[in-house]
């Protein structure tokens, strides 16, 4: 184990880990780049009587201001992918960025990932959350994940029907695993021109539509179909409302950014006063997408 634990840091602020550019320092960070030092790492922390934490590219991500105690298991860097343009099958690493394989994909002919090349997140992020754009869902083209208990111990297998994956969820939110690696099954045959069109022009849309050039998390809140939560935000005029430097997009209200100089309390703050605006005008709860790390209550 001397392999993993010589690459820990310790006391590393995590705002650097999160796309919102929020968090206080880690007691422990790890960032593994092989399956092996993530195993060891899990090892080592339960050895430790060390809580453990796993957070991906950190896009759908709150971390308290105080940080987190503990290990924290950065996978971002655990990365690698193979295609099979014949059979379609996509084995990815937990740490593959999503948009990566998505472009990987088209280029191979395959079909099925188009949707998520806006999404700056992860393989393994996605298929915790069933992370969607664009129509589609990690759920429709996941066959399988590896995934190994948080605690340390054998990874196995859980296939997409024992996810039981709902809108944004997964049964992964509830069990304490972690994603080693994912399994896809794409729609081989495809013209690799017309896909890598249909790719880019979703980029494109989720670019001009969503505030892109800003630090945010991406949607904040589930939309509690048939009701849009953008549509409800906005249509009580919260654009453009502040609480420190934390924001409602004034692009697109599903969207909290952090204007320059935010902290998660801010973020944390905003993320209630609009739920409670939103419940008392229109009956309705708006729950968030974002996973807290460190909040004692729940948003």
């Amino acid at each position: 184990m001397a392999t993993a634990v010589g690459l820990m840091r310790s006391n590393v602020p995590l705002e650097d880990f999160t796309t919102w550019r929020v968090g206080g320092p880690a007691q422990w960070l790890l960032e593994p780049t092989s399956v092996n030092e993530t195993l060891e790492a899990l090892q080592w922390a339960q050895q430790e009587h060390l809580p453990c934490r796993v957070i991906g590219a950190g896009s759908n991500l709150l971390i308290h201001d105080d940080g987190l105690p503990g290990l924290t298991l950065g996978l971002r860097k655990l990365q690698g992918a193979t295609i099979d343009a014949d059979s379609g099958v996509v084995e990815a690493l937990a740490g593959e960025p999503l948009p990566t394989l998505a472009r990987r994909a088209a280029r191979a002919g395959l079909n099925g990932l188009a949707w998520s090349v806006g999404i700056p997140g992860t393989v393994g992020g996605a298929a915790v959350m069933n992370a969607g754009a664009q129509g589609g869902c990690t759920a429709e083209w996941l066959e399988s994940v590896r995934v190994t208990p948080l605690q340390g111990g054998e990874s196995f297998e859980l296939s997409s029907e024992q996810l039981a994956f709902g809108y944004r969820h997964s049964l992964l939110q509830e069990d304490e695993l972690v994603v080693l690696s994912a399994r896809f099954r794409l729609d081989p045959g495809y013209d690799p021109a017309e896909i890598i069109r249909i790719t880019s022009g979703n980029l494109s849309h989720r670019t001009s539509t969503q505030p892109y050039t800003q630090p945010s998390c991406g949607s904040v809140f589930r939309n509690p179909e048939p009701l849009k939560a953008g549509r409800l935000i906005e249509d009580l005029g919260l654009k453009g409302s502040r609480i420190g430097g934390a924001e409602v997009s004034t692009l697109h209200a599903n969207f909290i950014v952090n204007t320059g100089a935010a902290t998660a309390a801010n973020i944390d703050e905003l993320i209630q006063r609009v739920q409670q605006q939103v419940e008392a005008a229109h009956a309705v709860r708006l729950h968030p997408e974002v996973k807290r790390l460190g909040f004692t209550e729940a948003a």
